[in-house]
């Protein structure tokens, strides 16, 4: 199996930028040429070939999971940032500057939630810093923005 082995899945792990990187398509294409190429006569360990493919099935699956986590992660960040609607918050802009104002919507982004402030600022949930003590209705803030 020396096509598969060059790739580092004989040995049973991965090189970086080896097996790791090889797609199941690619990986099935190795197989059938491997399969395709031996010897009738002396055929290919068929136990390797079943650890190879028991490989790429694991690897497909803690692929198949991080996705997941990854998309869970980004709906918990959206539903945080959407926690903050109403509230004073602190932070750097969009355009680097120090903002504090109530959010007024989320937005949801590839690199995460952004925060539109009453302002008509926007800054993203990774530059928040601090989340203020919001006035009860009626109560206006100090000038400036703080408490």
């Amino acid at each position: 199996m020396d096509a598969i082995d060059t790739i580092g899945a004989g040995s049973g792990t991965a090189k970086a930028g080896g097996f790791s990187s090889v797609t199941s398509e690619q990986f099935s294409k190795i197989i059938f040429t491997e399969l395709s190429r031996q010897d009738p006569l002396a055929p290919n360990d068929t136990n390797a070939l079943l650890q190879q493919i028991s490989t790429l099935r694991s690897i497909q699956a803690d692929t198949d999971l991080t996705d997941r986590l990854k998309s869970l992660v980004t709906q918990n960040q959206f539903a945080s940032a959407t926690g903050m609607i109403g509230k004073r918050v602190s932070g750097v802009s969009e355009e680097n500057e120090r903002v504090s104002d109530l959010v007024s919507g989320v937005t949801r982004t590839d690199n995460g939630p952004i925060l539109t402030l009453a302002s008509g600022a926007r800054m993203r949930m990774s530059n928040l810093d601090q989340v203020l003590a919001t006035p009860p209705a009626g109560d206006s803030l100090p000038a400036g923005g703080g408490r």
